[in-house]
Formats: C-alpha cells, sequence, structure tokens
C-alpha cells in the first residue's frame, strides 16, 4: 500500500509490498556469499530484504545520481565550460546498534556494481570523533558519540573537499577494538562517483557561535537515509550484540573492553544496561532522533530486524 499522507504531510509512505514492487527490472547483483561479509553482528539480513528494500532503494538512488549529473551537464553547458565531476553523497544515519553499517555496505556494493558510477566510497564518521586523550582531558569520554565528541571542524573539511572535486582526501580511521583513533592510519578517497557518509551525526547541526555563518555536513549532501526502528528494539538490540562481542572481539588482548570479558552474564548485562540508560539511549533520544525529520528516506524497522515501512520524502 502507498499512502500519499494529506496535504500537509512532507511523507509519501510505503509498506513493504508496495515498495517492493518499485525494483521494477533491477537485477540481483548481490550472492548470498556476498551478504555475509556484509552483515553487521547480530543481523539477521537476508537476500529477500536486500530484494524487497535496498534494490527498490539503489534502483531510486541511480536515477537520483543520473538526474545530479544531467544537472551538472546543464550548468557546464550554460557557463560553455565542461561540467566538473562532482561526487554524490549519501548520508546513513541512525542509532548505535539500528543497522546502519550494514544498510551503508549494502547500499555500497549494489550501487557499485550499476554501471554508470562504479567507483562507490564509504566513509564512517566515527573517525572524526576526538582521540581519546582529547576526550579525557575534555572529560567527555563518558559523551563518545555526542556532538560535543566530533571534530566536526575536520568533519566539514573533509566533506567540502570531496564535494569540490578535490583529487585526493583523507580521513581518519577509528578502531572498535581499541575504541580509539588509529594514530597515522588515513582513509584515501580519490573523487569516487558516490560517497556514503555513515554516521549518528551526519545529520545535525551545531551551534555556531554568534554572528557566524552555520555550515553543516548535511549542507553537502546529495540524498539521506535514516534508519529506524522503536527505541525499546534498539534498546534490546545493543544489549544482544554487546552480550555476543563479550563472548567474542572483547577477548581480544588488544581490546578496549577486554574487562568485560571477564564478567558473568548477569553483571555485562546490569553494565550494558547502564551503557545504554546514560550513553547511547540518550544521546538517541537527544540528539539522533530528532534529525530523523530531516532525512529523505526513513528505512522503518521491526522487531525481526526487517523493513517494514519506507518513507519517502516528496520533492
Amino acid at each position: 500500500m502507498i499512502d500519499q499522507g494529506t496535504t500537509a504531510s512532507p511523507w509519501v509512505t510505503f509498506d513493504r509490498p508496495a515498495w517492493s514492487g518499485l525494483r521494477a527490472s533491477t537485477p540481483l547483483t548481490l550472492s548470498e556469499a556476498d551478504l555475509d561479509t556484509l552483515r553487521g553482528l547480530n543481523e539477521h539480513i537476508s537476500l529477500d530484504e536486500v530484494a524487497d528494500i535496498y534494490l527498490p532503494l539503489s534502483r531510486l538512488l541511480n536515477l537520483y545520481v543520473a538526474a545530479t549529473q544531467d544537472l551538472h551537464q546543464a550548468t557546464g553547458t550554460f557557463l560553455n565550460e565542461p561540467a566538473a565531476k562532482v561526487p554524490y553523497v549519501i548520508a546513513v544515519a541512525g542509532s548505535v546498534a539500528v543497522g546502519k553499517s550494514t544498510t551503508s555496505r549494502i547500499l555500497q556494493a549494489l550501487l557499485s556494481r550499476w554501471p554508470d558510477h562504479p567507483r562507490v566510497e564509504l566513509v564512517t564518521t566515527d573517525g572524526f570523533l576526538h582521540p581519546n586523550a582529547v576526550l579525557e582531558e575534555r572529560g567527555l569520554m563518558d559523551r563518545k558519540g555526542f556532538p560535543e565528541s566530533y571534530d566536526v571542524a575536520r568533519l566539514l573539511r573533509f566533506v567540502a573537499d570531496v564535494k569540490s572535486g578535490t583529487e585526493t582526501v583523507t580521513a581518519p580511521v577509528y578502531s572498535h577494538l581499541t575504541y580509539d583513533i588509529l594514530p597515522g592510519d588515513e582513509i584515501v578517497v580519490s573523487r569516487p562517483d558516490i560517497l556514503i557518509l555513515e554516521g549518528l551525526n551526519v545529520l545535525q547541526t551545531g551551534r555556531g557561535r554568534p554572528g557566524e555563518p552555520q555550515v553543516f555536513v548535511s549542507d553537502f549532501l546529495d540524498f539521506s537515509v535514516y534508519v529506524d526502528a522503536p527505541e525499546p528494539l534498539v534498546r534490546q538490540w545493543y544489549l544482544e550484540r554487546f552480550e555476543t562481542l563479550r563472548r567474542t572481539a572483547f577477548r581480544d588482548r588488544a581490546s578496549y573492553f577486554r574487562t568485560f570479558a571477564e564478567m558473568t552474564a548477569d553483571e555485562a548485562l546490569r553494565f550494558a544496561e547502564g551503557i545504554w540508560r546514560d550513553i547511547n539511549g540518550r544521546n538517541l533520544l537527544e540528539n539522533i532522533l530528532p534529525t530523523r525529520s530531516r532525512a529523505d528516506l526513513v528505512l522503518r524497522k521491526g522487531g525481526d530486524h526487517a523493513v517494514e515501512r519506507v518513507y519517502l520524502r516528496k520533492l
């Protein structure tokens, strides 16, 4: 079912069958083996989910990219000069543990298989967190992921340089194992056809100094996706992921969370509940969820991680 909403509503709403039908003849270019490399921890996404949800989205984005390229060509014709190649920037936002990283990887894989834009880069804004030493100095270690924990100026420079067609742009690398920026490591982005920028903060706006021009990451975006689910479900997924990590990655001697691997299951659950209550859940409600209304498309998930409804912003 497609719901055009009221005149005042900015959204067209699709149930799963209606959205799936918009795939048209788009072929499924991922195999089960491909999907195994793209799934996040505790994600149960299937090839049916890719076909029903992500193939229509990749078709829509392919059309948008082509239309944007035509617009740049028209501008070049008007100015009587060759049209410069301008990367198309897609943002993927949402809470911790909601599945935005998996969404981003699947989109990258699908979009790179379209012939008109084979170079698709994926960068996460985790790399633009301040290093732990800076966060500790500023008393922000318990605010990691909140707006003030990011080097927003550097993130803005990165996105602006990519969007302006700079030949080579670099981004810092964040390690979830060491829970810190990796000194000396960089992601190199060289004029891609499409850049996918994934993170908690890609749709957020900040508070600049009075009288200063306000510039936000969203000023450089061509399209944005918000991965959504009810807060109790996201909390449950976070707790399940924490327990899985406690039994696996946290046991690595290099892990920042090595001590948590020694906890009992009950101790770990209480600790994870506290992190959600005081940090991730609070950040979701205060800073992330309010940006949902700024997205161009919202993927609303249900209890089995599957997308149940899709909201597309009217043009």
